[in-house]
């Protein structure tokens, strides 16, 4: 992986994050248009001309859960940095994050705490430069992952599915065991 952007920077952009971008729940609000905006960061990622077949996915239709269209809003303005504009290189790693790597992660947290939040923030931020297969300026690849695996949302759900699903296992065999002994004792109190 490749030295990317400092870290504190591209948290501090978001931060800055335009209101427009967090698409409130308000009354008469008109959302920004998540296709044209994934169209005009692809053309200034590099892309040149973007199909439509492209963009497709990103239509206020219905087929992307509006967490997510939410979240790829405020990925698209983190990655409208000059940093990655000047790159003039990660347009397809850009829509494949926006289009299928936001997903689970819109589904399990606030999608403004990925403005408001510093850990969210970070944790959008290195999500989006493993994405770009980047790391932060400053540090090794094996420290950027550990930091990602530290602050991943989605691995801390699933690290706390597999204690449940531990603990539920534990729980049967418990159970198996305690009916197994009283078997065992109802048998030997019979015989006596």
């Amino acid at each position: 992986m490749q030295q990317g952007p400092e870290l504190e920077w591209l948290t501090r952009r978001l931060a800055d994050c335009p209101e427009d971008f967090l698409l409130q729940e308000a009354p008469g609000q008109q959302d920004p248009d998540l296709e044209a905006v994934v169209a005009d960061l692809l053309r200034d990622l590099g892309q040149g001309q973007v199909s439509e077949k492209e963009t497709k996915a990103f239509r206020d239709d219905g087929s992307l859960p509006r967490a997510t269209r939410r979240l790829a809003l405020i990925t698209s303005w983190l990655l409208h940095d000059a940093w990655f504009l000047n790159q003039a290189r990660f347009a397809s790693a850009a829509l494949r994050l926006l289009s299928s790597g936001l997903l689970e992660l819109s589904q399990l947290v606030k999608i403004e705490l990925f403005v408001r939040d510093p850990d969210r923030r970070e944790e959008l931020v290195r999500l989006t430069l493993a994405a770009l297969e980047l790391i932060p300026a400053g540090e090794n690849e094996a420290l950027a992952k550990d930091r990602l695996t530290t602050l991943s949302s989605v691995e801390r759900k699933r690290v706390l599915e597999a204690t449940k699903a531990a603990r539920d296992h534990a729980e049967r065999v418990r159970k198996a065991m305690a009916e197994k002994a009283a078997e065992e004792s109802a048998a030997r109190y019979g015989r006596e």
